[in-house]
Formats: C-alpha cells, structure tokens, sequence
C-alpha cells in the first residue's frame, strides 16, 4: 500500500470549506439549513464582469496567456495601487495567481526554508498555519484577546520574533473577526518588522469592505522602507463577488515576484484568461456598486451584532471591515442540554447544526476556541431567522 506523505497527513482541512460543504449536504437532503459559514457574498457578479467575461471568449481571449498574468491586468492592478493606496509598482513587480490562496502558497514556497518561523497573530485565517508548514516552517502563533481588539500588538509581535522569524502575517480587515488595523498601530508593526529585518505580509484582500469605523491603510503606503519589506496579496473574489473566477494578486520586491512566478510555472501555469479579462473590468470600472453593497453588508452586520449580544451567554464585538462576526460563546460551556455537554466551539457548532440547523464555524479553526465565526454575507430574513433559532437552541442548555 502506498503511504501518503506525512506534510499531507499532518495537514488539517479547510474547516471553512467542510462546514459550507456540510450545510450544502444536509440542505440537499431536505434539511432547512441556514449557513452563516460561507466566506463569499451572496451578491452575485456585476453585469459588466460577466459581459465583459464573455466577450474575452468571443474574441478568443480562451489560450495560454505569460505565468504572471496579462499586462492588461498587471496595468490596471498598477493603476489600483497609485489611485487607492499611493503605491507605485512595476509589471515586473506583479504577479496574477489563481486567487488569493494561491497568491499565499507561491509566496510560502518561494520565502520559507526548512524550520524559518512566520509569525501568525490569532485568531488567523485558517490557511496561514497550514500553508507555512507545507513549506517546511514553523507557524508561531502569537494569541491576542478582545482587551486590543483581537489584533496583535507590537509589544507580542516583538516577543515573539527570534533569529528564525522570516515573516509576519498581517490581515486587516480580517478573517475571522473584521478587526480593522489603525495606522497607528500598523506603523509600529511596521517599525519592528524592518528593524528586525522580518519580511511583512499584507493580506488585503477585504481592502474594499469596511464600513468607516477605522479607514483601511495598506502596510506597504507607510513609507517606502515599508513598500520594499512588504508582499501585497489580493484579489478580486470578495470585493467582486468573483469568488469562483479564481483571480488574485500580489506585488512586492521584483527577486520575491519573480521567485512566486518560477513556483506558479511549475504548477499552475497561467490564470484562466477569460478570468483575467474580467478582472480588468472589475478593478478598472465604477465602485458604485462596491459602496452600495458596504452599505447593505453594515446593514446586516449591525442586525447580526445586536442579535448575538441579546442572547444570553454570548457576546460578540462589532466588526470594522469584512462581513463576519466573531462571537465570544466561552461561558456556554460546560453547559449541557439532555446527554450533550458543550465543551469548546467545535462541539458548540456541531449543536447548532445538528438540533438548530444553524451553520456556523468553530473558533478553534482560527486558533481561538473561545469564538464561533458567522457570516452575514446572507439576506436579512436569513439572518433574523438563523439568530432566532440560536436563541433557543442556546436557550435549551442549563
């Protein structure tokens, strides 16, 4: 019998992936599931996306196109850059991947080598650890708690930095909590980071989702000492509603870029071209729509927020960008409702799914088993129905 490889037997699955999976099985099966699990808008892609998509098919735009992406796109991502964060990037500074996964995974290939330490600040996307030990690291997890807003600090960053540490990963807006990163305290990341000699990792890929609470700032527009340790990684899925269009990107130092292109002709190739055309509409064209569904995403989150806070036992912080909440349901445990005893997020979750039909996601998949994560890139009688139904599953425990 072959043996999988132990980097695959110690790799943990997209819990984020599974629970959308699980509620998608269970609803086909006739189940009225609400799933506050997915991490994609329920909007769906704007006309002009989709018809400019199909004209790219019909001028034939439908072959291979150079790893890194068409000048087309890498321009109008340059163009983004100088109009929305005062950055300047060449083509040879770009490169197109098949989302912002991907954009992640070259960049871990092409930076890490056996036992470098990239500092992952909790709660963290679920991929960050996994993908830094596919590439033979060692993610180093610095915990933060809701007295900083569940943002890591400088004073951790710095403690957790040794000779080992090659990066740092930042995420603002973040996935899972919606946490929004000041300037203030980004340049003190920032500061750390260069005098440490620590390449930053900015994950911008809600960049466009906030709702004016603390404007979004780009780690790599502090300065140009910042510009030059830092990889952008972004994309087009949840600013577009382009999740399944699998386009992403990244800018950084040119030798990074072009370590991250050597990686993607390796395994990938190319980006789908017709994706690719799309997306230069997408960056390229009107933000009206984008600021009409921030208004309609800060609709939900603040019926979301009050929901949770008025259920006894939870208590949940309001979000500054993104579209998910991160509740605090530690002190439900221990509790116990017939033979289950609620014991951490996972097997809260699972109660909630199974005796609810409630889908939400358990903390511990983002290294914080105090919190459930839930989207509320869902309709408002969703919402309002699923947080009902929370209510008295939560109710029933004692």
């Amino acid at each position: 019998m072959i043996k999988i490889a132990k980097r695959i037997m110690d790799l943990e699955e997209s819990v984020t992936l599974a629970i959308t999976a699980k509620a998608k099985e269970l609803r086909a099966s006739g189940r009225d599931i609400i799933s506050f699990g997915a991490g994609e808008p329920d909007f769906d892609t704007p006309e002009n996306i989709k018809a400019t998509a199909i004209k790219a098919i019909e001028d034939g735009h439908t072959k291979y196109t150079p790893v890194s992406g068409i000048v087309e796109l890498k321009d109008a991502i340059i163009e983004k850059f100088k109009a929305d964060n005062a950055l300047d990037y060449e083509r040879s500074e770009i490169l197109i991947s098949c989302g912002g996964k991907h954009s992640f995974f070259n960049l871990c290939q092409s930076i890490i080598n056996p036992g470098d330490e990239v500092i992952v600040p909790t709660p963290y996307w679920v991929s960050y650890p996994e993908m830094v030990k596919l590439a033979g690291g060692i993610p180093v997890v610095v915990h933060t708690d809701e007295s900083t807003g569940l943002k890591m600090t400088v004073d951790a960053f710095k403690s957790a930095i040794t000779p080992k540490t090659k990066a740092v990963i930042i995420n603002s807006p973040s996935n899972p909590t919606g946490a929004v990163y000041s300037r203030a305290e980004l340049t003190g990341i920032v500061e750390a980071a260069v005098e440490a000699g620590v390449l930053l990792i900015s994950d911008d890929i809600y960049e466009e989702i906030t709702y004016g609470d603390v404007p979004f700032v780009s780690v790599a527009s502090l300065s140009k000492v910042a510009r030059d340790n830092t990889v952008v990684l972004n994309g087009v899925s949840k600013t577009y509603s382009m999740t399944g269009w699998r386009i992403g990107y990244a800018a950084g130092p040119k030798e990074i870029i072009s370590a991250m292109t050597k990686v993607q002709s390796q395994s990938t190739s190319n980006p789908t071209s017709i994706s690719q055309w799309a997306a230069v509409e997408a960056i390229k064209g009107t933000k009206d729509e984008i600021l009409r569904r921030c208004d309609e995403f800060k609709k939900r989150r603040d019926i979301m927020v009050a929901g949770l806070n008025g259920i006894e036992g939870v208590s949940c912080m309001v979000p500054s960008g993104a579209f998910y909440v991160f509740a605090d349901v530690s002190k439900l445990y221990g509790k116990s409702v017939t033979d289950k005893i609620i014991g951490n997020s996972v097997e809260l979750s699972a109660y909630l799914l199974e005796d609810a039909d409630v889908a939400v996601v358990p903390g511990k998949a983002f290294g914080d088993d105090d919190h459930i994560r839930l989207s509320y890139a869902c309709t408002e009688d969703n919402i309002k129905e699923g947080l009902l139904r929370i209510k008295k599953a939560l109710g029933a425990l004692s």
